[in-house]
């Protein structure tokens, strides 16, 4: 596949990496030369130095042939007109395009992104993405990661192992004598460094961040095996009036009915602007890492202290310190992937990263074929795929255990009409399943063939 990005930054670097790794044809257009002299010398891409949106760069980077354009620059309005200029010039078939202003994203506007108007098959915010992932958290304590799956009947959830999680140093092969009917897989370890695909041999330690796939029916009971028990939040800290914690606060007043939601913000007017917009969430304005700021707060009565600022190394502090005067539980918005390991060992609950939520966004757009979704785990070591068979697939009617598979894959979970199943050695995929299966990155070109037609079938 052809495939043409727009802005070289983190998230358009990362996709380019992804996509690349699996052969298809990727150009990266960028304004900044030394972006470009770096992709060119660290990807298998090809670079080009030019203003995304004007018809002559994207005729350079072969616009003329490509499959899809996805536009990623620091502007909204050059990711709008490049997928413009890209569908009126030269009939791309698929464009998607960053947009963060989220005036543009007002639902009054919805038509704006017509084909008869603006043309974009795709518009991903990443405020809404993240105030999405954060709100997930919330709805389930003890959840360092959540993401919903299978149109919400099953879920995709990491939780970071403790001294006393019931779990550690059993090996997997042994949990489903422990838990006969709870319908649960775990696909995957991060301990330290390293990232593990699981084997039935397998343990788990204290420390490490386990992530598992569940059905939704059975969350509650998954996460009290792995020793989180918590009460449901009802009251909610937000520190920083940006885009995602004013976002944020707005899903949760509209979305979560019985949950109280504060504030801090502090810059003044930014936080007046806020208080006047925001109704029936009280903001209060100063630095969240002062004491007498957080008590005014309530911070003793906080289930949950959200930390969305600018900047990583305030919203450590500000976690930390609001944990340290009571708060239960801490989420930390963090940009640098390096500080991941650092903030796990300070005691921070959760963390939420822009870039890869962007970008998991975007690969869920990116895969064709009988893949219904795709969700990149930390670093992009593995993908959460959900996958549909045909009566034609290759593996259909086979039993699980004969089916050839690779080493670096996982059968999640199998949904079948209304009812969510761990996969046996000897079930049998039929057609109309949706297979939900955890595989290393350069391992999803082998699952889409798995799931491939017949050749008979031609």
């Amino acid at each position: 596949m052809k495939v043409v990005i727009c802005g070289a930054g983190q998230v358009g670097s990362a996709i380019a990496a992804y996509l690349s790794e699996e052969g298809n044809d990727v150009t990266l257009i960028d304004q900044n030369a030394e972006l470009i002299a770096e992709v060119n010398e660290n990807l298998d891409v090809t670079g080009i130095v030019g203003h995304a949106s004007l018809p002559d760069t994207l005729e350079r980077a072969g616009c003329a042939d490509a499959e899809m354009l996805i536009a990623a620059t620091h502007s909204d309005e050059v990711n709008m007109v490049a997928c413009q200029v890209a569908h009126s010039l030269f009939k791309v078939p698929m464009k998607i395009a960053r947009v963060r202003e989220q005036s543009y994203l007002r639902p009054a506007w919805s038509g704006l992104y017509s084909r008869d108007q603006l043309p974009i098959d795709v518009v991903i915010s990443p405020e809404v993405e993240v105030a999405k992932a954060i709100a997930n958290r919330i709805r389930v304590p003890g959840a360092y990661n959540i993401i919903p799956l299978a149109d919400g009947r099953a879920q995709l959830v990491s939780v970071i192992c403790k001294s006393n999680c019931p779990l550690v140093h059993t090996p997997l092969r042994h949990l489903t004598s422990l838990f006969p009917d709870l319908v649960m897989e775990i696909v995957a370890v991060v301990r330290g460094e390293k990232k593990i695909i699981p084997a039935s041999t397998d343990e788990l330690f204290p420390g490490d961040e386990a992530y598992f796939v569940v059905s939704t029916e059975h969350l509650s009971r998954a996460m009290a095996a792995f020793g989180y028990d918590e009460q449901q939040t009802r009251r909610v800290l937000i520190v920083g009036a940006g885009k995602i914690g004013t976002r944020l606060a707005e899903d949760i007043r509209d979305t979560l009915k019985d949950v109280t939601v504060r504030l801090i913000e502090a810059d003044y007017d930014k936080a007046t602007v806020v208080s006047e917009r925001l109704q029936g969430i009280t903001v209060v304005h100063g630095d969240g890492l002062s004491k007498e700021i957080l008590e005014e707060a309530h911070i003793g009565e906080t289930e949950a202290v959200i930390a969305v600022m600018n900047h990583d190394e305030s919203n450590i502090l500000v976690s930390m310190l609001a944990k340290q005067h009571g708060g239960e539980r801490a989420i930390t918005l963090i940009n640098n992937d390096s500080f991941t390991p650092l903030v796990t060992s300070l005691g921070v609950d959760a963390i939420v990263n822009p870039r890869a939520i962007t970008v998991s966004t975007i690969l869920q757009h990116v895969r064709r074929g009988r893949i219904k979704a795709a969700h990149s785990l930390r670093d992009g070591f593995a993908e959460i795929l959900e996958v549909e068979a045909l009566d034609t697939s290759a593996i259909v009617n086979t039993p699980i255990r004969e089916i050839k598979r690779p080493k670096d894959m996982i059968f999640g979970l199998i949904v079948r009409g209304g009812v969510i199943m761990t996969p046996k050695p000897d079930m049998v995929i039929k057609p109309d399943d949706r297979v939900i299966i955890l595989a290393a990155h350069d391992q999803v070109k082998r699952v889409e063939q798995m799931f491939a037609v017949r050749p008979e079938y031609f």
